[in-house]
């Protein structure tokens, strides 16, 4: 099931959030602490201190929308020791997230830019 259609940006707080927050709480960590806007359309993806639950907030143009997951037996491998106190993550990292996978221990190919063959 595809939860996302294209999201343009995919940000992780990396420190755990107070998961009493919702909507307004967490939009003006967006906007305050992450230094973005809460209506661009990205994804802002927030982690409780026990690394169970993530809750997501985006806009979709017409409101905001909220979005949860608690997992039942496992952690998120949050990724705490990548630099900075915001990451921007790709589709890809995000869905191997919600997978468990470990996404600071994965590392693709860097994409190459030439300019001629010769």
């Amino acid at each position: 099931m595809k939860m996302f259609i294209d999201p343009p940006k995919i940000y992780l707080h990396k420190q755990p959030v107070d998961f009493r927050k919702s909507i307004n709480g967490l939009s003006l960590l967006v906007e305050q602490d992450m230094q973005q806007s809460p209506f661009s359309g990205a994804l802002f993806v927030f982690c409780n201190r026990q690394r169970t639950r993530l809750k997501v907030l985006y806009w979709d143009s017409t409101g905001f929308c909220l979005w949860y997951k608690r997992l039942e037996k496992d952690k998120f491998r949050w990724p705490r020791l990548m630099p900075g106190k915001v990451l921007s993550i790709s589709e890809q990292q995000w869905h191997w997230l919600l997978q468990g996978i470990d996404i600071q221990k994965l590392t693709p190919h860097q994409p190459l830019q030439y300019q001629s063959v010769g």
